[in-house]
């Protein structure tokens, strides 16, 4: 089974989209979007800038654990991954990024 895009409806009406890995793992989860449109390419923005390392931002959360953030090339974010471990984990969630993203379908859920 290969990666995924989910592409919801969050009970206010607006939409977002989360990419899964091949074991059903949530990889990144979108900001929400007020059009299905805009959700739509926010994902072809992940598929596009998802295999480019300059586009990831490395961070730490107030409780210090790492996480990841992907940017489109005018700087906005399109996504956010979870809370990982370590930075070990969290570079492998990047990795798990690079390789599901470009070839992930979208499964539209709305």
């Amino acid at each position: 089974m290969a990666g995924k895009f989910e592409l919801k409806k969050s009970k206010n009406d607006k939409f977002y989209f989360s990419l899964l890995a091949s074991n059903g793992q949530n990889i990144l989860q979108s900001e929400m979007y007020e059009s299905k449109a805009s959700a739509q390419n926010g994902i072809e923005s992940v598929k596009k800038n998802a295999t480019d390392d300059a586009r990831y931002e490395r961070l730490n959360s107030t409780k210090n654990e790492p996480y990841f953030v992907l940017k489109a090339g005018n700087h906005q974010v399109i996504g956010q991954s979870q809370m990982y471990g370590s930075e070990k984990a969290r570079d492998g969630g990047i990795d798990s990024c690079k390789n599901h993203a470009p070839g992930a379908a979208t499964d539209d859920q709305t």
